[in-house]
């Protein structure tokens, strides 16, 4: 445990937001790397770097927990866990995403239905407060109200710099069922059906291709592939000869409507099933190929793989701006009103493949009904089914930003929640009706946050901003009529997510994962 270097950079993060408290200087956190569709701010002169904080502290096999610091992205922490055979409760699919992004942001996985969003599995933080106080806050002893309002607040009660994660013991692989599903009225309940007892399934999420298609896919840990099984070899999907994990189901989607077969079983790696929607960003990636008018098929993606993993794309996209081109958004939809909510994207956006990931948000922890989500707290707050609906869907940007206003409209309407990583399109009225502004406040107050920038600061976006800098000067018009021209925008984001992250040119930057979920001996 690097105890000195910890207490060093936490040290000077809690120098740095005491100088910036006492002239009242609003300032944003640099983490190093984002998985958000929100810009980054890393030259800005009112910046907090919290870029070394990138260590995992601990490991303790007996309490099943690790002490984390923010930065630690999900690859780096599967490994050292899976060293001790553990991993987390909750591993966000992307290899790059952080703990402290999993904590300040809302982040689900597969395991989700049963376990929560990844803030859940968190039982306390260390936190630097505005006024560079350093704080302990745990779920369930000091300063709860602190833990719970810091939990997917992105940032805006202070610096986290410290994290205790909770871990499960691991196994060499997951078994995974896929099952074929016509109707998706017969979706919802199917899946309210494998997520009912949390004991039965270890994942649970689907991929629907169409109103009539869908692939439910239900994980179990296993240590050993059956010789029965269909296949004696394990499934992989990690290296640059495997399939992209979404195009693997979708064959397999194939197969079962020729066949008539309900089901299909594959053994994969622990790791490769964690991370398998990492080549491709699930199906993102193959609006790249069309883009650039690129054939997709198993020769180009193996060539093209170095770009296609999400660490790169993520640079490329928000270097090139073409997020604002897209919906990118993961909303939460109560079982009860799914259905509704599938036939209104398909009629009004038919943007498809889309993610289905049960997931349970209501908190159960006692006190915790604090800060932006405290109404989560309530007993009564139902079981969500979240939409992951990724996809371009027009190059005229106000076109763009009124089907996002549509679709944060429909979610109001059918009471859901919407994950607030991605662009928010909301007006501020519309914001504040769907989360919790008095208990947020009043818990900024209390700890000194009340003149950072607010949760709806961050992810707000202000098209009309955006057009007025646009006519401030001859030079800004004609740079945005030049960015226009296809594929001025792509070329620029593929060359400074290359050139900027140096990620195909120095490979240690890669976190060297093992191919199966226990330790070889």
């Amino acid at each position: 445990m690097d105890g000195k270097a910890h207490s060093e950079a936490v040290a000077a993060v809690a120098a740095r937001t005491r100088q910036l408290f006492e002239t009242k200087t609003p300032y944003r956190v640099y983490h190093g790397s984002t998985n958000s569709t929100r810009r980054s701010y890393k030259n800005a002169s009112n910046i907090v770097d919290t870029s070394s904080l990138n260590r995992v502290l601990k490991i303790d096999p007996l309490t099943k927990t690790a002490l984390v610091e923010p930065n630690v992205p999900m690859d780096a922490l599967v490994t050292a866990t899976l060293s001790h055979n553990l991993i987390p409760l909750v591993v966000m699919e992307f290899p790059g995403i952080t703990v402290g992004g999993g904590f300040s942001g809302t982040s689900g996985e597969s395991s989700s239905f049963r376990y929560g969003a990844f803030d859940a599995t968190i039982n306390w933080i260390e936190i630097v407060l505005p006024n560079g106080d350093v704080q302990r806050a745990s779920k369930t002893a000091e300063n709860k109200d602190l833990f719970w309002g810091a939990a997917s607040a992105f940032g805006t009660m202070g610096v986290v710099t410290l994290l205790e994660v909770q871990l499960r013991d691991a196994a060499q692989y997951v078994e995974l069922t896929y099952t074929h599903v016509n109707n998706f009225e017969k979706v919802v309940s199917t899946l309210q059906k494998e997520t009912a007892d949390s004991s039965a399934n270890d994942y649970v999420d689907g991929i629907t291709f169409s109103l009539d298609s869908t692939v439910i896919c239900t994980g179990k840990l296993v240590d050993t592939i059956p010789p029965d099984s269909e296949s004696n070899s394990p499934k992989r999907f990690l290296r640059a000869r495997d399939p992209w994990f979404y195009v693997h189901a979708q064959r397999i989607e194939k197969s079962l409507l020729k066949t008539g077969n309900e089901t299909h079983r594959d053994y994969i790696p622990l790791v490769d099933y964690l991370f398998r929607y990492d080549r491709g960003a699930f199906w993102t990636g193959r609006y790249a190929f069309r883009y650039f008018l690129t054939p997709f098929n198993r020769i180009t993606r193996f060539l093209l793989n170095p770009f296609m993993h999400t660490r790169v794309m993520y640079r490329a996209l928000h270097r090139s701006g073409l997020s604002d081109f897209h919906v990118v958004q993961d909303v939460g939809v109560p079982y009860a009103h799914a259905n509704e909510f599938a036939g209104w994207v398909d009629k009004t956006l038919h943007t498809y493949p889309i993610w289905l990931c049960p997931l349970r948000l209501r908190r159960t922890t006692p006190d915790a009904a604090h800060g932006l989500h405290a109404e989560l707290a309530d007993p009564t707050v139902p079981e969500y089914l979240n939409f992951g609906v990724w996809g371009p869907i027009s190059f005229n940007r106000r076109e763009c930003v009124r089907l996002n206003r549509e679709l944060e409209q429909e979610v109001s309407r059918l009471d859901g929640k919407k994950c607030l990583y991605a662009h928010a399109y909301y007006t501020e009225d519309e914001f504040w009706a769907e989360y919790d502004r008095h208990s947020y406040d009043k818990l900024r107050g209390k700890y000194g946050a009340s003149y950072l920038p607010s949760v709806y600061d961050k992810v707000k976006v202000d098209v009309d901003a955006e057009e007025a800098a646009a006519r401030a000067s001859v030079g800004a018009m004609l740079l945005t009529f030049v960015w226009g021209i296809w594929p001025i925008a792509g070329l620029y984001g593929v060359y400074r997510a290359v050139l900027g992250g140096d990620y195909l040119l120095k490979k240690e930057r890669r976190v060297k994962i093992p191919v199966g979920g226990r330790k070889q001996d």
